[in-house]
């Protein structure tokens, strides 16, 4: 069983982390789930949902989007954002991959300059120092050259830079079969196995 951690943060893209988040919710996997302010805000604007309240998450919430019973979910934790002591926080807090859905611009640019201000930034920081694998799932058009920048600091310290740019060569019917080739890249990389992403064979 291995441990993962997801974070949203306030970029455009929450029907992609969705589909990653089922296959995970429904697996035996450990699941952390850290959302920031921003990304629960892009939540209840893209997904209709909203999973933060003042005593944390609403569980019955997070349980209807996901289409899986989180209340009773063995190995899933949610992180506040601002809770920089929790243990996802310490290298010393094994965990086997970390992804970033969406990845805003601004917190790649913290990410790459190691500027945590969050439990998500402080978590992708830890990722990186222990050589593990991050996944930042960017989503912003067009790119400026700090956003170039920022994804070459991130890719040479040793993320893998993965942007919500689905392909069309699997003629997709529908917008969830675009949703799902990025999810199944995504899942790919986090070395998990999963029927979403049809693999190219050639012609």
């Amino acid at each position: 069983m291995a441990r993962y951690i997801v974070g949203i943060s306030g970029a455009s893209g929450a029907p992609y982390v969705r589909r990653v988040l089922q296959v995970l919710a429904n697996s035996d996997h450990q699941l952390d789930l850290v959302v920031t302010q921003s990304g629960a805000k892009v939540l209840e604007v893209e997904e209709g949902v909203s999973l933060t309240g003042e005593v944390g998450v609403d569980y019955r919430e997070l349980s209807r989007w996901l289409n899986c019973d989180m209340t009773n979910r063995v190995g899933f934790q949610w992180h506040h954002a601002a809770n920089v002591a929790a243990d996802i926080a310490s290298g010393s807090c094994h965990v086997d991959a970390m992804l970033v859905a969406p990845c805003s611009g601004g917190t790649l640019a913290r990410i790459a300059n190691g500027m945590s201000q969050s439990l998500l930034e402080r978590a992708a920081d830890v990722t990186l120092k222990e050589r593990r694998r991050l996944i930042l799932m960017t989503r912003e058009t067009p790119l400026s050259l700090i956003h170039l920048r920022n994804m070459t600091a991130v890719t040479e310290a040793g993320a893998i830079v993965l942007p919500a740019s689905p392909g069309f060569y699997n003629n997709p019917d529908t917008i969830d079969d675009l949703i799902d080739m990025i999810a199944g890249r995504i899942l790919y990389h986090l070395g998990l196995e999963s029927d979403l992403l049809q693999v190219w064979t050639g012609r």
